[in-house]
């Protein structure tokens, strides 16, 4: 005489998620000449001079702007990359990744 033991188990599958976006925020200071600020998006955010332009001023007039939204990996290279800029010409620019 066999004996069977049937067990059930239930799966549950989760859908997998977007990966968070986070924001590369660029702040506005009184040292960093807007010249450098439209270089600095072109070369590192790869906008086109004039949307950078447009950027600069919006840094400009309210204190900051998103220059664009990443994964967080990328939105943190950006944030280097456009510091390193900044510090190695000497100037004193704010650049930061915050979550969407």
């Amino acid at each position: 005489m066999t004996t069977e033991t049937i067990i059930e188990k239930k799966v549950t599958v989760k859908e997998p998620k977007e990966p968070s976006k986070y924001k590369v925020v660029v702040c506005n200071d009184d040292v960093t000449p807007v010249d450098f600020v439209v270089a600095m998006l072109v070369q590192v955010f790869k906008h086109p001079e004039q949307q950078a332009l447009q950027l600069t001023l919006d840094i400009h007039n309210n204190g900051k702007a998103v220059a664009g939204i990443y994964s967080y990996e990328v939105a943190e290279q950006k944030v280097v990359d456009g510091t390193e800029m900044a510090r190695s010409n000497g100037f004193p620019l704010v650049i930061k990744a915050e979550a969407e």
